[in-house]
């Protein structure tokens, strides 16, 4: 059993299969279009908005460098992605996809995984087929790996892009098929294929790349506090995430009320999540200072208002905490795939000295002790915005598709 797990996972069961549906669906020539004009692009990205989000600022980036780029996003037909992609704007297409489950060796993955994942290989074959892309963007999570599978075999230049300090199996595993490997961190070089690896920093959202003043941002949220002035003031933001952090929600329901009485010039912008903000609106007392809501619409708005975010370590949120250049308090998720959360949080303390709580550690005593230690220390938050700022790429989106634009000019001109 270990022996055919090790083959499996080795690559060995992946390149067989691909044969067979090598040899159902013959590859023809693939001719590509000049680069200038109807360039063709699909995206692999779902699961998370970790994954899509990256996906949708380079896409934006390549509809602002060359606008009759055509894109296709593929995704799962349940995903958050069959949402959020129609609405930034980009067609979308379903492809089933073949989650791996815990244990790696499980019955699940030996048994029913290849026949999953052969079925998603070949609808992402179709996809291809019908589209004809030149170049096949994904960015992980288990919904990206059958369509950057089967754009390998169909001789498709295949670009993969990491969001966090340390890759998931998916993006692991297509590291050794992909031509590019874009990484947000040094670090993460080490888990690739150095050669392929290229260092750009996360592609964020573009509206977060827009300068919005803090005194415009704040009124906003708090009307009051532009006409006040106070230059004392000092904003919280708490993110617990779209689907919502129950450890930090229910820390801050019960330190919130007493840090607002004790300290007048504080405000808290409280991102609760969808599914945990009615229980939260039932508990927390309305106050003018306090912001209470499941979900934040406008992030370039919060991150512009906030003085020190309290947050999640999600890769993505990692990086837009130091786009933004803000201080901020890591608290990352125990449940999260090959403990990501944690080693995106170290890596943060390291570059950015954010101050990482474990959930362990989380009560309302050591995050209110966190926050005040942060808010009553200016030397410590201009340190920790600089160093942010400084380890920020802020032009992630442009590099990659600098990158990308080369790789197909490149195979155009050989094919020619």
């Amino acid at each position: 059993m270990l022996l055919i797990g090790w083959w499996v996972w080795t690559g060995g069961w992946v390149k067989w299969n691909l044969r067979i549906i090598h040899c159902l669906f013959p590859t023809t020539t693939h001719l590509n279009v000049d680069v200038s004009g109807d360039l063709r692009v699909i995206f692999a990205a779902g699961g998370t908005g970790g994954h899509i989000y990256p996906a949708v600022a380079i896409a934006d980036e390549l509809k602002t460098q060359n606008p009759k780029t055509q894109i296709l996003f593929i995704g799962n037909p349940t995903g958050m992605e069959s949402t959020a992609v129609p609405s930034a704007g980009y067609d979308f297409a379903a492809v089933a996809s073949a989650p791996l489950a815990r244990p790696l060796l499980s019955p699940h993955n030996l048994i029913i995984f290849p026949y999953r994942l052969i079925k998603s290989l070949i609808e992402s074959w179709r996809q291809l087929r019908d589209f004809d892309p030149q170049v096949v963007v994904g960015t992980g999570g288990y919904v990206s790996f059958p369509i950057c599978l089967a754009a390998s075999l169909k001789g498709l230049k295949l670009v993969i892009q990491e969001q966090n300090s340390v890759p998931g199996i998916a993006n692991w595993v297509l590291s050794f098929f992909a031509d590019r490997i874009f990484v947000a961190y040094d670090s993460t070089i080490d888990c690739f294929p150095r050669k392929k690896c290229v260092v750009c920093g996360n592609p964020i959202r573009l509206s977060l790349q827009q300068y919005v003043s803090k005194a415009v941002a704040r009124m906003n949220f708090f009307p009051g506090l532009g006409e006040m002035g106070n230059s004392e003031a000092k904003v919280v933001l708490v993110l617990g995430g779209s689907l919502g952090a129950n450890a930090i929600n229910i820390s801050l329901l019960n330190l919130y009320y007493q840090m607002l009485m004790e300290n007048m010039n504080l405000f808290i912008i409280w991102q609760t999540g969808v599914e945990a903000f009615n229980e939260m609106e039932s508990l927390v007392k309305n106050h003018s200072r306090l912001i209470l809501t499941p979900f934040l619409h406008s992030m370039d708005l919060a991150y512009a208002a906030a003085d020190l975010i309290v947050s999640r370590a999600g890769a993505m949120t990692c990086y837009e905490i130091l786009a933004t250049g803000k201080p901020s308090i890591l608290i990352p998720s125990p449940n999260v795939a090959e403990g990501h959360q944690f080693k995106n949080a170290s890596l943060m303390a390291d570059i950015a000295g954010s101050r990482v709580i474990t959930e362990d550690e989380l009560d309302s005593t050591t995050l209110g002790t966190a926050i005040e230690g942060i808010l009553e220390n200016e030397s410590l938050m201009a340190e920790m915005s600089e160093r942010a700022l400084k380890a920020a790429k802020p032009n992630a989106s442009a590099e990659i598709v600098e990158h990308i634009l080369s790789l197909v000019k490149l195979s155009t001109a050989k094919e020619r």
